[in-house]
């Protein structure tokens, strides 16, 4: 299993999730709006408590490359550092939670005439991990997280 360290710097700084770790997934939705307005509301993640299903922001300094930032999800709380702040294209951390487990995660978004494509990655390691939170549960989370932004967005516009 790679260090966090190795997880931040060999594989969210480049542009990818860790894809030979015991949990992986990936889900994308399209969204009627322009790659700009889905950034603003992703970048904001103060904001995320009034749309994102269950997260829960405790401490956030600045969303920039290597600031920390700490939060809950569903209760569990995340310990997590920014990697690739690239607006409108790309935000993506790393971070563990339960002071065993790894992840990298990757918010990519994509133009697609006049709508945006987002796709989530996650990556997940630590012991006994499928156990505790499987493929299914981790995708079931990403297609809740997703639809919600989806309406958000496309219901404020």
């Amino acid at each position: 299993m790679p260090s966090l360290a190795t997880l931040h710097d060999d594989y969210a700084l480049r542009g990818r999730i860790d894809e030979a770790a015991p949990v992986t997934s990936a889900s994308s939705v399209l969204i009627d709006a322009p790659a700009a307005l889905v950034w603003e509301v992703l970048a904001d993640l103060r904001g995320w408590e009034t749309w994102s299903p269950d997260f829960r922001l405790r401490a956030l300094d600045a969303v920039e490359p290597g600031k920390e930032f700490r939060w809950s999800q569903a209760g569990t709380p995340l310990r997590s550092r920014f990697a690739v702040v690239d607006p409108g294209r790309e935000l993506s951390w790393t971070g563990t939670f339960l002071a065993v487990y790894r992840a990298v995660d990757r918010l990519v978004l994509a133009e697609e005439g006049g709508r945006t494509r987002v796709t989530t990655e996650e990556s997940l390691s630590g012991p006994l991990i499928r156990l505790i939170y499987g493929e299914p549960k981790l995708r079931a989370g990403h297609e809740k997280r997703l639809a919600a932004l989806k309406s958000h967005i496309e219901g404020s516009a």
